[in-house]
């Protein structure tokens, strides 16, 4: 990517001190200049300019790979959810290297999850865990400490039973509170070291709608294409990330209302609106995996597989306990959404002590495309 820093392509320290002075920090900046620029810049003679250009190119050049080396790789290309019913519809958990997004109404328990998933990021092997830190990127205020901690000690009482594994665990979770768009850009684009400081396994941005839809009234004219842009810039940012350190990267998305015929199969009505996950269809191509998590009735919530490069569409029955997330039984009903568009999938939402698939939205949420 041509934002890394020169120090992380192969750069020695001296060259890059010395573009340091000319501002020249990252691979963007080296390779917007002409070989003559940076000869001067770096003292470098013409040559040796020039194969500094060639190999910070050859760099950031996208790697290749061939489909035999995935199929070896395949061990280690899932991160465990510790739910056994999800991981074997998921081939075995979360995909490594891609973006997974949670989406759903509020209090259906994303935030929950998120939480949980950073517990299990910092587990040793001997656990089951990677043994890692995690970057959890907080947009909307919603993590709690406490939480993490009755999270870890009753999902695993038998891990956890001392205060020193507890903080041991609580300081590998690095928070990051950014409340505006351009925090969480800035962050972003240093997140690459972030990540090799930490030891990250896991990075976390709950979530990814929040401030973009604060900032950004697509009834403007105008913002919707910056709108579009900004988040096609942190989609490229964290699927490089993610791809580059063969770790998970996990967003949640909140719901909003979507105007005209759903087209559903579950009816025959047709409604003039119905609920469906924020930011648009544009952006459901730009994540690799979604969940969608929604009230199923009033004890009970579900999981939605609507979009996987390697399940079918399932629902899971899920609770919010103690211990986080926990899958009523094993079973699932696989392809009962089979031919919906994922972009454009209905989601049930709590209305009072009554739940409809589509005819009721989350008075919370009233925000349009």
């Amino acid at each position: 990517m041509a934002t890394r820093a020169l120090k992380r392509s192969g750069v020695s320290n001296e060259i890059c001190e010395r573009l340091k002075r000319h501002q020249i920090q990252s691979c963007k900046d080296l390779l917007s200049l002409a070989p003559v620029e940076v000869m001067h810049a770096a003292r470098l003679s013409y040559q040796g300019a020039s194969a500094l250009l060639q190999s910070v190119s050859k760099a950031i050049a996208p790697p290749f790979t061939t489909a035999l080396e995935m199929w070896e790789r395949r061990a280690d290309s899932c991160f465990s959810t510790s739910l056994p019913a999800l991981d074997k519809l998921l081939r075995g958990g979360l995909p490594c290297g891609t973006i997974t997004e949670v989406t759903g109404p509020s209090g259906c328990g994303k935030t929950q999850m998120c939480l949980m998933l950073s517990v299990l990021a910092t587990l040793p092997k001997s656990a089951g865990g990677p043994d890692s830190s995690v970057i959890y990127i907080n947009t909307e205020s919603a993590f709690s400490a406490e939480r993490l901690v009755e999270i870890a000690q009753t999902r695993f009482p038998d891990y956890f039973i001392c205060k020193e594994t507890v903080l041991q665990m609580a300081g590998r979770v690095h928070l990051f509170m950014e409340l505006t768009c351009q925090d969480v850009l800035n962050r972003l684009d240093r997140l690459e070291e972030d990540i090799i400081s930490t030891g990250a396994g896991l990075v976390i941005l709950d979530s990814v709608a929040s401030v973009v839809r604060k900032e950004f009234d697509t009834m403007l004219p105008g913002n919707l294409i910056h709108r579009s842009n900004l988040l096609g810039h942190e989609a490229t940012t964290l699927k490089y990330l993610a791809h580059q350190f063969n770790i998970p990267v996990v967003l949640t998305n909140q719901i909003t209302t979507h105007v005209g015929n759903r087209g559903s199969p579950l009816s025959a009505e047709v409604d003039s609106g119905f609920v469906t996950a924020s930011l648009g269809n544009t952006w459901s191509h730009s994540v690799n995996t979604r969940l969608i998590v929604q009230f199923a009735n009033a004890y009970q919530r579900q999981i939605l597989i609507a979009k996987s490069p390697v399940a079918p569409f399932a629902v899971l029955n899920y609770t919010i306990q103690k211990q986080g997330i926990h899958i009523d039984g094993n079973d699932s009903q696989e392809t009962l959404y089979e031919g919906t568009n994922p972009g454009l999938q209905p989601i049930r939402v709590r209305t009072g002590f009554n739940y409809n698939l589509t005819r009721y939205m989350d008075w919370t949420d009233q925000t349009p495309l």
